[in-house]
C-alpha cells in the first residue's frame, strides 16, 4: 500500500492512501518523489465501480447506542468523500484502503432491491423499520445513475414495510413520489445530516455531498409534500462546527424539519490519522484547538469506542454542548413531538392476510 503525499486533491476528502491495518508489506513514499509533478500534470483520481456479490443486503445491527436493528447499504465506499466518516475502516476488511480508497473505489450491490424483496418475502421476517444507508450514504452521486435506492424504496412501499432514510444528498427528493407513498402509511421518515453551513468548509470537508443550501431546500422539499423529515446536526466538530449549532437548528427548523438530533465526531482507527492530515492540508492554524477539543471529550485519547459516550462525549465541554442542543431544539420547536414509524400495514404481496399490529417508535 501507497502512501501518498499530496496536498488537496480536488473532489476528494482523504489527501492519501493511508496503510490498511491488515497489510503486512507496506511501500512508504517520500515526498520528494512527487516533487518533480506539476499539480496540473498529476493524473485526476477517477472513481472506480466495483461489483459487490453479496448474497443478503439487510445487516442486522446489534449496537446498543443505535435507534435501529436492521439497514440496507446499497453501496460500499462512499464518494461524498467525508474525511471524518467512522465508515471508512470498513473498506479494510475489502484489501483497500480506508483514504482515497474509501471514496473512489465504490462496491455496488446491483441485485439490491431483488435482495430486499426475497428478505421481506421470508416468512421469519417481522416487520420492522428498515434504515437506508447508516454506514454509507444510500444517496452518494452513483446513486443518480443505478438508482438501487430508489428500487429499495419501492420493494418497501410494495410491502408497507417502514423505513429511515439518512443523507446529505439533494438527490432525495428525485424520489419524493415513492416516499409520499410511504408517508401514506406513516412507513418513512427522512433525516437530513447537516455538519456546517460554511460552504467553503463543506467543500473540502465533505466535497461531493450537496451543498449546505441545497440540503435546506430538501428540508423544504421533503416537508412541503407532506413527509416527515428531521435534521441531524452530526457530526459536530469540537473547535471547528460546534458554534453552528443553534444556527443550523434554526435553518433546518425554518425549512420545515419538525425533530433534530445531533452525534460528536468519532475518529476509529485509521479515521484519526486521516482526519488529522486533513487538518494540517486544510485547517493547519485550528489543529492544535481541534485536537484539544477532540480528546477533551474522549478521555484524553482521540476516540472513545464505548457503547453509550462514544455519541456524545463525556465531561464539560459535552454537556455544555447537550445543553446548546436542548436550549435550541425547545426554541425552534423541534422534538415536540415523537414521530411514530407504523408496521400495521405490512403485507406480503403473496400472502394479503400476513400483516402486524404493532406500532414502532423511532427517534433521532
Amino acid at each position: 500500500m501507497t502512501r501518498e503525499f499530496r496536498k488537496d486533491i480536488r473532489g476528494r476528502g482523504a489527501s492519501s492512501n493511508i496503510p490498511n491495518r491488515f497489510d503486512s508489506l507496506q511501500f512508504q513514499a517520500e515526498p520528494q518523489d512527487f516533487d518533480n509533478y506539476l499539480e496540473e500534470d498529476k493524473p485526476r483520481l477517477q472513481t472506480q465501480v466495483l461489483k459487490d456479490s453479496s448474497r443478503t443486503v439487510l445487516t442486522k445491527n446489534d449496537s446498543p447506542d443505535i435507534g435501529f436493528t436492521y439497514s440496507v447499504n446499497p453501496y460500499r465506499g462512499c464518494e461524498h468523500g467525508c474525511i471524518y466518516c467512522y465508515a471508512r475502516p470498513t473498506h479494510e476488511y475489502l484489501g483497500f484502503s480506508a483514504g482515497l480508497d474509501f471514496e473512489s473505489k465504490i462496491l455496488i450491490k446491483e441485485n439490491a432491491p431483488e435482495l430486499l424483496e426475497e428478505a421481506l418475502m421470508k416468512k421469519s421476517w417481522q416487520p420492522e423499520v428498515i434504515v437506508m444507508s447508516g454506514v454509507t450514504d444510500c444517496y452518494q452521486p452513483l446513486e443518480r445513475k443505478y438508482e438501487l435506492t430508489r428500487g429499495c424504496l419501492k420493494v418497501l412501499a410494495k410491502f408497507k414495510n417502514p423505513g429511515t432514510i439518512i443523507t446529505k444528498n439533494f438527490l432525495v427528493t428525485r424520489d419524493i413520489d415513492v416516499l409520499q407513498e410511504m408517508a401514506a402509511f406513516d412507513g418513512i421518515q427522512v433525516v437530513i445530516s447537516i455538519t456546517s453551513l460554511d460552504d467553503d468548509l463543506i467543500k473540502v470537508l465533505e466535497p461531493r455531498t450537496s451543498r449546505p443550501a441545497s440540503r435546506l431546500k430538501a428540508i423544504e422539499m421533503l416537508a412541503k409534500a407532506g413527509i416527515p423529515v428531521s435534521v441531524n446536526v452530526a457530526p459536530m466538530i469540537l473547535g471547528l462546527t460546534d458554534h453552528e449549532m443553534p444556527a443550523i437548528l434554526k435553518a433546518a427548523a425554518d425549512a420545515g424539519a419538525t425533530s433534530a438530533g445531533y452525534t460528536l465526531m468519532r475518529l476509529p482507527l485509521a479515521v484519526a490519522p486521516l482526519f488529522e492530515e486533513w487538518l494540517d492540508v486544510h485547517r493547519p492554524l485550528r489543529k492544535s484547538k481541534v485536537i484539544e477539543a477532540v480528546k477533551d471529550v474522549r478521555g484524553g485519547k482521540m476516540n472513545d469506542a464505548n457503547f453509550g459516550s462514544r455519541m456524545h462525549g463525556e465531561g464539560p465541554r459535552a454537556q455544555q454542548l447537550s445543553q446548546v442542543f436542548e436550549i435550541y431544539s425547545r426554541k425552534y420547536k423541534l422534538n415536540e413531538r415523537s414521530f411514530r414509524l407504523s408496521a400495521k400495514h405490512f403485507k406480503r404481496p403473496a400472502i394479503a392476510s400476513a400483516t402486524a399490529d404493532n406500532q414502532l417508535s423511532f427517534d433521532f
